[in-house]
């Protein structure tokens, strides 16, 4: 028996490996946890894109049109199982389809494919093509399907304003297109020739005049304010041009002058930009944590009164002032009002059984196309527009592209990584078989 007992050790040790083994299977099967420990997050999803999918309370499909090799990139359909893989970690009840379009043409043509590679995303019933695959399309298009509300973006025009689909630096096209992307409807409206704004708007954008609106125009403008339409007013360091009794309207004052911050000027920014940088708590910032840049801002002051619900949205040039004097001057204590200024105020009020929202912003330009890539400017952008839309649940970060994945080794690191991989360690595996078979001969 005494012979028989090493053997029957070996097989209990082998037993409770293959135990502990089963156990480990089933607890990873069960409770999956993984760890992304790239440096640039390579293998996970931005917050925004992760949010989205969490929108999404029902089943996803998504259906990819592609052939199973393709002339430039090779294996099509492994890069696609990868990418959405990432998608199905966090949901995983979206599931993927492959459709051959050479093999099935007629599906192709049902489907109204144009391309190789196009992908079709379907969810309740609504349903997104992506002819471009990346992070940002994908969670665009998710975020369309969860924007279940058919909304019209009106933008006041007639007047030389900023356009929502201008390509010009000081208009708003990239803004107006991530609106668009999102499912907004965008359209312009001159009130000298609409009767009123329609009463299907699900809100209103005023941007800075060149030219003075007439009497008749802002009558039709504070009737729907007075009715309880939601407004999204970018107003410049420049005169109203007509808009005065709106702003009595809605009791904003705008202070005269532009608002200078010496901390835009040590980040080698110019002096006339002001740097956002707080957020007081609100839906529109929440877990806002980005630097905004306002060019060219004038300071904003609001009358508390009982009518609205007054928030200041974004704060800024806490060691600045506002100037009358324009740019290149020192701060004046006689002259000059130091800072921090207000640089973006919400308005809010109960009417006909509705909530109404209204959001004024001393910078246009902060949303030009020239300034909107700047920091967080256009996630600020799109905060307020979705929460005067009353989508609050759409308040998220959205999905920025990839970061540069490039590694780069200075000389050193790359001998050294050699030395380590190709000399240290072989070394170090003979040394350690070298001691275990010592240890079992003696």
């Amino acid at each position: 028996m005494k012979r028989f007992l090493p053997l029957l050790k070996r097989i209990a040790a082998l037993l409770l490996v293959l135990v502990a083994a089963g156990a480990l299977f089933q607890l990873a099967a069960r409770y999956p946890a993984q760890w992304d420990v790239t440096q640039n997050a390579l293998n996970s999803l931005e917050p925004g894109s992760v949010e989205a999918l969490a929108l999404l309370k029902g089943p996803v499909k998504i259906t990819v049109y592609a052939t199973e090799q393709d002339a430039q990139l090779g294996d099509m359909r492994k890069l696609i199982r990868e990418f959405v893989s990432l998608y199905q970690r966090y949901k995983p009840d979206l599931s993927l389809n492959f459709v051959d379009p050479v093999k099935d043409a007629d599906a192709m043509r049902k489907a109204s494919i144009k391309g190789n590679g196009e992908m079709v995303v379907e969810y309740a019933g609504r349903s997104e093509h992506i002819t471009t695959l990346n992070e940002q399309t994908l969670s665009s298009a998710l975020l369309r399907l969860a924007h279940n509300k058919d909304q019209l973006l009106l933008y006041l025009s007639g007047h030389g304003e900023r356009k929502l689909d201008g390509v010009a630096n000081h208009d708003l096209g990239e803004f107006g297109g991530r609106l668009k992307q999102l499912g907004y409807r965008i359209s312009s409206i001159n009130l000298t020739i609409a009767q009123d704004v329609p009463a299907n708007t699900g809100m209103l954008v005023i941007t800075q005049p060149q030219a003075k609106l007439m009497p008749g125009e802002v009558t039709k403008l504070l009737r729907y304010v007075e009715s309880g339409g939601n407004l999204l007013w970018l107003a410049d360091a420049e005169p109203l041009r007509g808009l005065e009794p709106l702003a009595e309207k809605l009791g904003i004052s705008f202070m005269p002058g532009i608002v200078l911050d010496p901390s835009a000027q040590q980040m080698n920014a110019p002096l006339n930009w002001t740097l956002g940088s707080g957020y007081p708590p609100h839906a529109v910032t929440h877990d806002f944590d980005l630097i905004t840049v306002f060019p060219d801002a004038r300071a904003l002051s609001v009358e508390h009164n009982d009518i609205w619900q007054t928030h200041t949205l974004v704060e800024g040039a806490a060691r600045g002032w506002i100037s009358e004097r324009g740019v290149g001057q020192r701060f004046d204590k006689d002259r000059d009002i130091p800072g921090p200024v207000e640089l973006a105020i919400a308005l809010q009020r109960n009417l006909n059984d509705r909530e109404q929202r209204i959001i004024i912003v001393g910078s246009g330009a902060f949303l030009a196309n020239t300034y909107s890539g700047n920091g967080g400017n256009l996630d600020l952008g799109i905060n307020m527009v979705n929460w005067l839309a009353n989508e609050e649940k759409l308040i998220i970060l959205q999905p920025h592209a990839a970061k540069d994945s490039k590694i780069t080794l200075s000389k050193h690191q790359l001998t050294a990584t050699s030395v380590s991989f190709l000399i240290l360690l072989p070394l170090a595996f003979i040394a350690i078989g070298s001691i275990l078979w010592w240890r079992r001969r003696h």
